[in-house]
């Protein structure tokens, strides 16, 4: 007998290597055993604004009733896809770390809104948000991004480069 290992370390759960999938419970598809790659969670803190806790939460939430209705409608191919996003959510959700708005408007922080003036005329408006709440078409940019990282702990009137361009810090809110 070749032996038996944990399943994703679940006391109770065991697999045989050479077991048929039809003997191993259909729960196992929520703990990563879906054949679907994992969703990769990034490496950095994961900072949040209020707006991005309660994004979570709602994802959160909106996977708990599809997965619910996939179960439901045995939809064995929308499933897996949802059992590994509620994994991941579930996972950022854990490592959360809300972040409370600062009343200091001198320093480019996180949660704070940058207008900056590139060398080109543009001018562009950004918030310093968390990396799964940025979208920079709506004027979020994550704290990890180059553009964040060069204005943090910046003041107005700060001059930096941003790629191949110089840009000035004209306000923080």
């Amino acid at each position: 007998m070749a032996g038996t290992f944990a399943v994703d370390g679940a006391p109770g759960r065991s697999y045989h290597p050479g077991m048929s999938r039809a003997f191993v419970k259909e729960d196992d598809a929520d703990h990563g055993d879906d054949g679907l790659p994992e969703r990769p969670v990034s490496p950095h803190p994961n900072l949040v604004t209020r707006e991005g806790l309660a994004a979570i939460e709602a994802e959160l939430a909106r996977l708990d009733e599809a997965l619910a209705a996939a179960r439901d409608a045995e939809d064995t191919m929308a499933i897996p896809a949802l059992a590994r996003d509620q994994r991941y959510w579930q996972q950022r959700r854990a490592s959360a770390m809300p972040v409370a708005p600062s009343d200091d408007n001198e320093t480019a922080q996180f949660g704070s809104t940058v207008t900056i003036l590139r060398e080109d005329g543009r001018r562009q408006t950004y918030r310093i948000v968390g990396e799964d709440e940025a979208d920079p078409n709506k004027g979020t940019v994550s704290h990890v991004s180059p553009l964040a990282q060069a204005v943090l702990g910046r003041h107005v009137g700060d001059e930096f480069t941003i790629g191949s361009q110089d840009a000035e810090i004209l306000a923080i809110a």
